[in-house]
């Protein structure tokens, strides 16, 4: 191995500082991974583009986006970038302070004062008012397009339900730029790390829209000039078939190895042989994958089943998907192997197992409630259940009658529905369902209830509600479901209220007293589903029940 001034006399060595963070704009240690840029840097052109950014971690992320945002500043185009890294927990305490937090921030980033008291209202809720937020301000002062970058999208998993809901608003905005010229403005970049699949159900991700961009290692050739960028002369490709056989073509491992031949370790030799051990190099990188593993076990047994294998090990598709997005292993076929001989020497003298009986305990009873909590939520919903409605009700309705308090039951059904998933499918009837479901949830209380009740019809329970307050929470729902603008794509087909999905709600309020039933309740928000059905649909109606037998309808419109 030969180290030398100059990599050709035009061309002079770079000050060769150590891997960390993104490679600055100018260094020529940053090695381009084409056709991948070129395919980027088209799309952020197109009006409401979408690219996601995903690789394990040190794959080189933080260092494209770096570049993708100065291309859009040459094609003069305003741009925003939010590092979730850098806000508070407290941020995440609640959807509406995240999204009041966000607005803030892409307001100063793109050098407008922001005005979130004037488009914000707590009636239409916090996601609504957001989009508002964006296409009446936001995107109304700016005539160019704008490049909203989001970097550690993977810290919102955190927060699961903030995660989710902030996530399925982007992509409505995705959606509704296909009709919207307004938010065709608006450019997104999504850059997160693979790992954070490790934490969330694969089942529910949303990482589903837009251009997918998963970042490749270094091939032979790339490695052979990011050591010419260093000073090291590598035409003779021994050497770097040497490291490459030890690390792959992961960049940060490269890198790391380039940089230590450079500054103190010029024996590549000495530097491979030491490489899986406690005082090699790699000893950082490789504890924080140690500690995951033995953080999740069954993450650790899978890897030990690839241990074992020597040509490839078959996993269970969960593991095995997860092993990979981590980037410790390669999947071919059925088959997870090692992505470098660097994780098999190193993992092969670990253990992963846990001996810790409190955290065997505490696994076992984290079972327990999960399996719990399954058997009272419907699946395809993630709401309560009809039987646990049911039960919930009635324990409640017992509870609130000693006290003599008022109670309110909604009944929310979508409109023409059948018509709906006929003409779409099941898939598309399921998504619908999801997307009312959560619309529900963003609009009642932690002490309120939503379950799904039959096939297109949802139960809203709210302890201690009187009547008209719970029928502006009726009248929220309609709107909010309004405002998901789900077509109902019936061509052909007239009379509908609405281009889009609607719901209509029929809502019973009473004082709970021993004498009475619950059923009563439903009955009552039953017969005022119907009157808003009978009468076209997309409207809320309500029925106070009398303390006494008989019972006074109104309705509200």
């Amino acid at each position: 191995m030969a180290i030398r001034n100059h990599i050709d006399s035009n061309q002079p060595l770079a000050c060769v500082e150590f891997p960390s963070g993104p490679v600055p704009l100018g260094s020529n240690l940053y090695i381009e991974r084409q056709p991948l840029e070129a395919q980027i840097y088209q799309e952020i052109t197109q009006p409401g583009s979408v690219i996601r950014i995903k690789a394990p971690r040190q794959m080189g992320k933080s260092s494209l986006l770096v570049r993708l945002l100065d291309r859009a500043k040459k094609l003069n185009y305003r741009t925003a970038y939010i590092d979730f890294l850098q806000a508070e927990n407290e941020v995440f305490s609640s959807l509406d302070k995240f999204l009041r937090w966000f607005c803030a921030n892409v307001s100063r980033q793109l050098q407008l004062p922001p005005m979130l008291d004037d488009y914000w209202d707590e009636d239409i809720g916090s996601k609504v008012s957001c989009t508002v937020y964006f296409q009446g301000y936001l995107l109304e002062q700016i005539n160019t397009p704008v490049v909203l970058a989001l970097n550690e999208v993977n810290r919102m998993f955190e927060y699961p339900n903030i995660a989710q809901e902030f996530l399925s608003l982007l992509r409505s905005w995705y959606e509704e730029a296909k009709q919207q010229e307004i938010l065709q403005k608006l450019r997104l970049v999504l850059v997160h790390s693979t790992e954070v699949y490790i934490n969330f159900d694969l089942n529910q991700s949303p990482f589903n829209i837009g251009l997918p961009v998963r970042l490749p290692e270094f091939n032979l050739e790339q490695v052979i000039c990011l050591a010419g960028h260093h000073g090291i002369d590598w035409t003779d490709d021994t050497d770097v078939r040497k490291l490459m056989a030890m690390v792959g073509g992961h960049p940060y491992l490269v890198r790391l190895a380039l940089y230590h031949l450079v500054n103190s370790s010029p024996n590549l030799d000495l530097l491979l042989e030491n490489a899986s051990q406690v005082t090699g190099i790699y000893s950082n990188h490789l504890r924080e994958y140690l500690t995951i593993l033995q953080k999740h076990s069954e993450l650790g047994a899978a890897l030990e089943l690839v241990i074992a294998a020597e040509a490839g090990a078959k996993l269970d598709p969960i593991p095995a998907y997860k092993l990979a997005s981590m980037g410790l292993v390669k999947l071919e076929g059925d088959r997870a192997t090692f992505s470098c001989n660097l994780y098999r020497q190193f993992f092969a003298s670990q253990k992963f197992e846990s001996h810790d009986l409190q955290k065997q305990i505490e696994s076992l009873q984290q079972q327990i409630k999960n399996l719990q909590q399954a058997s009272h939520t419907d699946r395809f919903t993630e709401v309560a259940n009809r039987h646990y409605f049911e039960t919930h009700l009635k324990q409640a309705w017992q509870k609130l009658a000693i006290e003599q308090k008022s109670v309110t039951l909604i009944l929310c059904e979508i409109d023409f529905f059948k018509l709906y998933s006929d003409r779409h499918g099941q898939t598309t009837a399921d998504n619908c369902l999801q997307q009312v479901a959560r619309a529900i949830g963003n609009c009642i209380g932690q002490d309120d209830l939503v379950a799904r009740y039959n096939w297109a019809e949802f139960a809203i329970f709210l302890p201690e509600q009187e009547g008209g307050s719970a029928f502006k929470i009726a009248e929220q729902i309609r709107l909010q479901v309004k405002q998901l603008a789900i077509p109902y794509n019936l061509l052909g087909m007239g009379g509908f209220p609405s281009d889009f999905i609607t719901v209509s709600l029929g809502a019973a309020n009473t004082i709970a007293c021993l004498e009475k039933s619950p059923e009563i309740l439903i009955e009552e928000a039953s017969e005022a589903l119907y009157k808003a059905k009978r009468q076209g649909g997309d409207r809320a109606t309500l029925s106070i029940i009398n303390h006494e037998k008989d019972s006074n309808s109104s309705e509200i419109c």
